[in-house]
């Protein structure tokens, strides 16, 4: 069966994972579907005065074992079907690292690039106002996603808390840190992919120093991994972004590669390597390629042209379940976004116990805390795999499911 949407691809693999645990039959059709979804209309007044409406969507997946948490994104791609995918997918990733959260996402169908600042903060608003009646720090989180930032958080924060008559720091992660945001979040995703990175490398006895790193999408996941993994000590070799990318042999600078990056806005053009497309850096002779850019990008198409031998998922569903099929055949290991990428979500947990709490932690507790969570995980999905005898993506789900499917199955079946 040919799967065409990240939707159809994410129930696949839940069905998988189903028949492997021997799922009830109603709990397996409860968690194919989606606890509640919105589809909202976002109007705003552009700066030439004339109104556009835009069209906005958020998803709760699962609530059995706590509020729900998911990003929001704005991208011209975004559709009810890829939310609903990544809404499910968060709700196993929460489950895999232990904490007590269900699967959210939302997102608004706009290219933000072609929003001036006062448009982005009117459409931020409207579009949190809207979805109000889902969101609240006991009830759903939202966090930033691509083409979101802290700003956009701190704007929805403000919205919320100005329709209830006081500060809610905890209805959103991913702040600044002058309005409740956590040290260490800006970089949780990518620090994560790191630690997962280590562990891989570790299990299958790879010499660290010598590795061989490929990183697509240089953007707030895949820039800050290059910095975190020239610390680990690896060989980052090839990093692009959507305008293109650079490849060195003997590795690029990380430092260099940002300054570049904050000077001329993309890392095409580097002078410290060869110029190269986001194809190419996908067939590249390495060891470890880290798709960190939108889902879909390794396929059928182009999975035996892929050279590494493990793939790091820091991207949300970066490979399609066919591609998926041919790195197993071929003896490619796939780490799962929903192992590999849970380092954000799991920083936003922090930052919302501390928000609840009104007490903070430094940096270097929330990154101690992050470390032990995401090398426990690791252990967790590794000993799945081996007993089960599957690959980590299904055990990953199985993981994820089987804690979702307790969680309900204690609670039990209202009314």
């Amino acid at each position: 069966m040919t799967i065409s949407s990240p939707w159809e691809a994410a129930l696949s693999q839940l069905d998988e994972a189903a028949d492997v645990l021997d799922l009830d039959p109603g709990v397996h059709d409860i968690l194919r579907n989606p606890k509640r979804t919105l589809t909202v209309s976002v109007p705003i007044r552009r700066d030439d005065g004339i109104v556009h409406v835009f069209t906005g969507y958020r998803v709760h997946h699962n609530t059995s074992r706590g509020p729900s948490k998911g990003g929001i994104r704005y991208h011209p791609g975004v559709n009810m079907d890829e939310v609903k995918a990544l809404a499910m997918w968060m709700t196993w990733k929460c489950a895999i690292v232990g904490i007590p959260y269900g699967g959210a996402k939302g997102g608004v169908v706009v290219d933000p690039k072609e929003l001036s600042s006062g448009e982005l903060e009117r459409l931020t608003r409207r579009y949190a106002a809207e979805i109000l009646p889902m969101i609240g720090p006991d009830r759903d989180i939202p966090a930033p996603d691509v083409g979101t930032d802290a700003q956009i958080m701190a704007w929805i924060m403000d919205t919320y808390s100005m329709n209830v008559g006081h500060s809610v720091p905890g209805v959103v992660t991913g702040k600044p840190v002058s309005v409740g945001g956590s040290q260490g979040r800006a970089d949780a995703t990518s620090r994560g992919v790191m630690y997962v990175t280590a562990a891989t490398l570790k299990s299958r006895g790879m010499a660290v120093e010598s590795t061989r790193v490929a990183i697509q999408g240089y953007g707030k996941v895949g820039g800050p991994a290059v910095r975190f993994l020239e610390e680990l000590g690896c060989i980052v070799v090839a990093v692009s972004d959507v305008n293109g990318g650079v490849y060195n042999s003997r590795g690029l600078s990380a430092q260099e590669l940002a300054e570049h990056r904050a000077e001329k806005g993309t890392v095409a053009g580097f002078p410290g390597g060869e110029a190269i497309t986001n194809d190419e850096l996908l067939a590249l002779d390495c060891d470890v390629l880290i798709p960190a850019a939108l889902e879909g990008v390794l396929t059928a198409e182009n999975a035996d042209s892929v050279r590494a031998e493990v793939i790091i998922e820091a991207a949300n569903g970066p490979t399609t379940p066919e591609a998926d099929r041919i790195f197993e055949e071929r003896g490619v290991l796939v780490v799962p976004d929903i192992l590999a990428n849970s380092g954000g979500v799991t920083v936003s947990y922090f930052e919302w116990v501390q928000d609840l709490q009104a007490y903070f932690w430094d940096e270097d507790e929330v990154n101690d805390k992050l470390r032990t969570i995401m090398e426990q995980a690791y252990v967790d999905v590794l000993g799945v795999a081996e007993e089960k005898k599957v690959r980590m993506r299904t055990a990953a789900t199985i993981l994820g499911v089987s804690r979702v499917a307790e969680a309900h199955t204690t609670r039990g079946l209202f009314p």
